[in-house]
C-alpha cells in the first residue's frame, strides 16, 4: 500500500486563542491534502462529469499542534473502496530522526461518486479504481 504525502502549510490564523491550531482547521487540512492527492498531482486523469461529494468526515484529535513554520505532514491512503463510494483516510504526523511518530489527529472521509452534469450517484469508474487500489490498505496491513 502507498500513501500519498501533503506537506500541509500552517497559517497563523489557525491558531485560537489558547494558542494552538483550532480543531476546526483539522477539517481544511483533509481538503488540502484530498485535493492535492486526487486532483493537484496529475497523476489522475478525469472526465469533467466525474466529481465526489463528501459524505461524511470523522476526526479524532489526539494531540495538539502548535503553530510552527514547518508544514505539517499528512498522509492519505484509502481504507475502503466501494462500488460509489470511497473512504479515505488520513494521519496528520511528524516523524523524527529516530522514526517516532507524534500523531496530531487521524480522520476519515466518506466520498461518494458522482456524475457532475446530473448530480446523480455513479459507479466508481475502471480508470478511477485502478488510481485508488495503488493506495489501498490491504486487510491485515499492519502499517495503518
Amino acid at each position: 500500500m502507498a500513501r500519498h504525502l501533503y506537506l500541509c502549510p500552517l497559517r497563523w490564523s489557525d491558531m485560537d486563542s489558547l494558542r494552538h491550531i483550532n480543531n476546526v482547521q483539522y477539517v481544511r487540512y483533509l481538503e488540502d491534502a484530498r485535493v492535492d492527492w486526487l486532483f493537484n498531482r496529475g497523476e489522475l486523469e478525469r472526465g469533467e462529469d466525474e466529481g465526489f461529494l463528501v459524505v461524511r468526515n470523522e476526526v479524532n484529535y489526539r494531540r495538539q499542534l502548535h503553530y510552527r513554520h514547518a508544514p505539517l505532514p499528512v498522509e492519505v491512503w484509502v481504507s475502503r473502496l466501494g462500488h460509489a463510494s470511497i473512504e479515505v483516510s488520513y494521519e496528520l504526523v511528524d516523524t523524527d530522526e529516530d522514526g517516532a511518530r507524534t500523531v496530531y489527529a487521524d480522520a476519515k472521509s466518506v466520498l461518494a461518486t458522482v456524475d457532475m452534469t446530473t448530480g446523480r450517484p455513479k459507479r466508481v469508474s475502471a480508470e478511477f479504481r485502478a488510481f485508488l487500489e495503488k493506495f489501498l490498505d490491504e486487510p491485515g496491513d499492519s502499517d495503518a
